[in-house]
């Protein structure tokens, strides 16, 4: 979780800018048309589209996954993610988060299906309500907060400078009294806000029972504060607690390091800020489809005034190479698919026979991998400070954005299909065929899969003839 840092000055007004393994059929999924996200409602939560409406079929994906980022107040647009899938009839049965996706892992994997959006809503209408402060009557709040930009930008600022000077409830309170700031002490207090509440709150929500029965795949990532280390928390090899998940959210110098067994951990979006890499690279290797859900666009707009560099900074600081890590694990399948079609060319016998045919082999993987990506979009009325403007007119504003988002990408069936080109790798996203910069006209691209699965294709032909009628 991206947490509250020292209020800035005011800056300039920011340019707006346009916004157990799941098998089941392998017949092509047919969506509904997506629907449109509703406008900001009374409650977190928007009704879904009927019982059974939209409920899909996939593939025989061995593993169904839901990768989640980190990114502070920004993480509703999770919650909005897993509401869309849950109404489509898609459980994922692994889960992995960093800071506030870690957070949101706990609350899904924490309780049965038909328990969790409910859950998810009072948690994210808990922590968005201010320490010290009279709940603001949801009517008004909306109605204020529906009026324009500009409103929103104000009560935005507001909510932002709220977290800052008194916190918000069960989650972090200022540290009383304040951290020293040369004098040695305790590393748990070593903060400017107090964590405690988020421990209860958890206990509270989540059952620890079930996250590890082991009938779901759960991990965390965070890093060693003493030798830097990126860790990841499997409920595969370790036994998960509140601790497990507080330690992947906390973001110094706002939150303490958490001990576990001796060590102490911080937030794991310091070295990375998405579990991808390690859901994609678990032994053993399956045939999974994957919905990365980004809180911080990697794409975005050259900035003009200091606000915008500020908020700049932050999209490529935190989006977190998940382009990258996804274009390294599409060349290294494309490599390894390779050199298992070579290996099937030798006779059986011989490859059992030579050694070296035999370790190649254990490198070779045949396992296919698609990649959803679910990323959120700027608003308008969105500054430096959008990670921690917990306002609860915000809140469901983000949520609509993710289930808008996932509906508008269950829309498209072949995005849910097995890859059929040669590297058994790809990725799609909902927004790159779209003009997401305001003013500026964006090109469509040709999704960078399309053209490979298209040059894949006519490779195919030129190795085996007989299958383009030659």
């Amino acid at each position: 979780m991206i947490a509250p840092r020292t209020a800035h000055a005011a800056t300039p007004r920011k340019s707006p800018r346009k916004a157990a393994p799941q098998r089941v059929s392998a017949t092509a999924a047919k969506a509904a048309a997506p629907a449109r996200a509703a406008p900001a409602a009374t409650a977190a939560v928007l009704p879904a589209q009927g019982p059974g409406a939209g409920r899909l079929s996939l593939p025989p994906y061995e593993t169904v996954a839901l990768v989640l980022q980190g990114g502070g107040a920004l993480g509703a647009y999770q919650a909005g993610v897993y509401q869309g899938l849950a109404e489509a009839g898609i459980e994922p049965n692994c889960f992995s988060g960093i800071s506030i996706g870690a957070l949101n892992t706990a609350l899904i994997a924490g309780n049965p299906p038909e328990r969790r959006i409910a859950r998810l809503t009072e948690f994210w209408e808990t922590i968005c309500q201010l320490n010290l402060a009279l709940p603001v009557t949801p009517f008004w709040e909306q109605s204020l907060f529906n009026t324009n930009d500009a409103m929103r930008r104000n009560m935005s600022a507001l909510h932002a400078a709220g977290a800052v000077l008194v916190g918000q409830k069960g989650f972090f309170r200022p540290r009383m009294p304040p951290p020293a700031i040369t004098t040695p002490g305790n590393p748990a207090a070593a903060s400017y806000y107090d964590t405690s509440a988020l421990s209860e709150t958890l206990e509270r929500l989540c059952d620890f029972d079930l996250i590890n029965s082991h009938s779901l795949r759960v991990s965390v990532g965070a890093v060693n504060v003493r030798t830097g280390n990126f860790v990841h928390f499997d409920n595969a090899e370790t036994r998960l607690e509140p601790r497990h998940f507080l330690a992947s959210g906390a973001l110094p110098p706002a939150f303490p390091a958490i001990e576990i067994d001796g060590e102490y951990y911080w937030d794991g979006g310091l070295v990375s800020n998405t579990p991808l890499s390690y859901v994609l690279e678990s032994r053993p290797r399956m045939d999974t489809l994957a919905f990365q859900v980004d809180l911080w666009s990697a794409r975005g707009r050259v900035p003009t005034n200091m606000s915008e560099v500020s908020d700049r900074i932050q999209d490529i600081r935190y989006s977190s190479r998940t382009r990258q890590i996804t274009d390294e694990m599409r060349r290294s399948q494309y490599l390894q698919h390779m050199v298992a079609y070579l290996l099937d060319k030798l006779p059986a016998d011989e490859r059992e026979a030579d050694k070296y045919c035999r370790e190649v082999e254990a490198l070779t993987c045949k396992k296919r991998y698609n990649i959803i990506h679910l990323i959120y979009q700027d608003k308008p009325y969105e500054e430096y400070y959008k990670d921690y403007q917990f306002g609860p007119g915000i809140m469901r504003d983000h949520w609509a954005c993710g289930l808008a988002d996932i509906r508008a990408t269950l829309a498209k069936p072949d995005y849910l299909l097995m890859p059929e080109n040669v590297s058994g790798f790809i990725t799609h996203d909902v927004h790159r065929t779209r003009d997401v910069h305001h003013g500026e006209r964006a090109a469509v691209e040709q999704p960078r899969d399309s053209r490979e699965n298209g040059r894949e294709s006519q490779a195919r032909g030129r190795r085996d003839p007989g299958k383009n009628g030659r």
